[in-house]
């Protein structure tokens, strides 16, 4: 009786297994089409246009900045870069020097920006 048993179970547990072994055939193609599909491509990410801005002032900006830059109402190294198209480092002496001569007033002076703005001529706010 109990050998009968165990064969009955061994021989349904090895049907199982057979089935198992067939479905997971079955699946491998399916899972092998999908791994051939295209692989996405990245992007190369937006480049931007190198700048060309001088790194000495030459006598043409040299007027400029003291004709144009003392009239602007905001004065940072940004604004005083980008319209003269000078380095943000000579921009920043330049605004030092025209504060020197009291063409623009200061408005916050800290260690990373430099606010100035033009300096008015009677009326001190």
């Amino acid at each position: 009786l109990v050998l009968g048993l165990l064969r009955f179970f061994s021989s349904s547990s090895r049907k199982k297994m057979a089935k198992k072994a067939e479905d997971k055939k079955a699946d491998k193609p399916a899972s092998k089409s999908g791994g051939k599909a295209k692989k996405k491509k990245w992007s190369k990410g937006k480049t931007r246009d190198k700048l060309a801005n001088s790194a000495m002032f030459n006598t043409e900006t040299l007027e400029k900045l003291t004709k144009e830059v003392p009239s602007y109402k905001l004065i940072t190294q940004a604004v005083v870069s980008d319209r003269l198209k000078i380095r943000g480092s000579l921009a920043r002496r330049a605004m030092v020097m025209l504060s020197e001569k009291g063409l623009i007033k200061p408005v916050v002076r800290h260690n990373a920006l430099a606010i100035y703005t033009r300096a008015t001529a009677a009326g001190e706010e």
